[in-house]
């Protein structure tokens, strides 16, 4: 079997692996992208429906508090426009009842960006060479060589599909889905196994809905697109516009667990009823529809994320260790962070850290 030869090995497309794939090509090293799904951008998907991109994964960024993020729209060129938050909201109650309540500002201010969150992953791709990116190369195995690593792609179970021969990894994915998926060979200390198993991906268990419309008939009475539940499906709701013009659209997070999304038509139908109940008929007839459940993708989330994550973990590097193997494989990704994991800071930090501080 021919193995390809490279410095560099990133492993996983999200925005951490794209922007440390766009860091090397700036610094004009070798490398390739191993990414599992036939798309990049991992946990960023933002559909497109008549030219308005609807993220149905991160889809806030804060430029008070994240000047990584903040820095890079501006620098690629693109544009960002303030969470649409004027007028009051709505709750349920846990039973059914909906009232409207005074609307709330989020601070600190939070920010969408124009194109959604793939025109980020987009324009960092700009800046990569198109054959460095091989998406359906989902990595089954890393060998640990004298000198670098030897990394398989296909499944454990057969034989691997190619190879990879690297002086270098940079290991982009979730922790705990590299520990669930991922063969070290030799095997990685029982310490830092479990260590990477119970940092909880972040969005693993969620799942999330865009609903768009031609005319933003909440805002007509007053609304603001805000609503809260203690009844479900939808537990958070918040307006999903475009930016000053159509489509216009509501979006946010299923309240209910993992394992009970199974019936996932029954669920629209109940997400499409809700919407009616809390903003009237015409919010059950949206021009479009999307509906993500992050818990069934197995290239984001594993078994052990199927519980509610109820609060933001407090995310760092694996057992402390930003780097395994003498400095063959380096964490990245945003849950390794030392600062704003789970968040597309976090995301930009970690890879920002692999590339600049460990790869010659």
């Amino acid at each position: 079997m021919p193995t390809e030869k490279v410095d560099t090995i990133i492993i996983g497309g999200g925005l951490s692996g794209i922007y440390a794939a766009y860091l090397l090509s700036r610094r004009n090293k070798s490398f390739i992208v191993l990414e599992a799904r036939e798309r990049v951008g991992g946990r960023i998907l933002s559909p497109e429906h008549q030219g308005f991109c609807s993220d149905l994964g991160p889809s806030w960024y804060w430029p008070e508090i994240h000047p990584k993020m903040a820095r890079l729209i501006q620098d690629l060129g693109l544009k960002g426009y303030r969470q649409f938050e004027e007028g009051r909201g709505r709750f349920e109650s846990p039973v059914g009842a909906v009232r409207t309540v005074s609307g709330y500002v989020m601070e600190p201010l939070s920010w969408r960006l124009s194109g959604g969150m793939m025109a980020l992953i987009r324009k960092l791709c700009e800046d990569i060479p198109e054959n460095a990116i091989r998406l359906s190369h989902p990595v089954c195995k890393i060998e640990k060589k004298v000198a670098g690593a030897l990394i398989s792609v296909g499944e454990l179970e057969k034989e691997p599909r190619t190879r990879f021969r690297a002086n270098k990894v940079i290991l982009a994915l979730p922790p705990r889905l590299a520990a669930a998926t991922i063969l070290f060979d030799p095997d990685l200390s029982h310490n830092l196994t479990q260590a990477m198993l119970k940092i909880g991906t972040w969005m693993a268990g969620q799942a999330k809905f865009y609903a768009l419309y031609e005319e933003p008939f909440w805002r007509q009475t007053g609304l603001s697109g805000q609503a809260f539940s203690e009844r479900g499906p939808l537990g958070e709701i918040h307006d999903g516009s475009n930016d000053r013009r159509g489509p216009f659209g509501l979006t946010g997070f299923v309240g209910i667990p993992a394992v009970q999304r199974d019936q996932q038509q029954l669920l629209i139908e109940a997400i499409l009823s809700q919407l009616a109940i809390i903003y009237g008929k015409p919010a059950a007839q949206p021009m479009a529809f999307f509906y993500q459940d992050w818990a069934r993708e197995r290239f984001t989330a594993t078994r052990f994320d199927q519980p509610p994550m109820y609060e933001h973990p407090l995310y760092h590097p694996p057992a402390g260790q930003t780097c395994i193997w003498d400095g063959t494989i380096y964490f990245a990704g945003t849950e390794t962070a030392n600062q704003h994991g789970g968040y597309l800071e976090g995301a930009l930090t970690a890879a920002e850290r692999a590339v600049m501080n460990h790869i010659p």
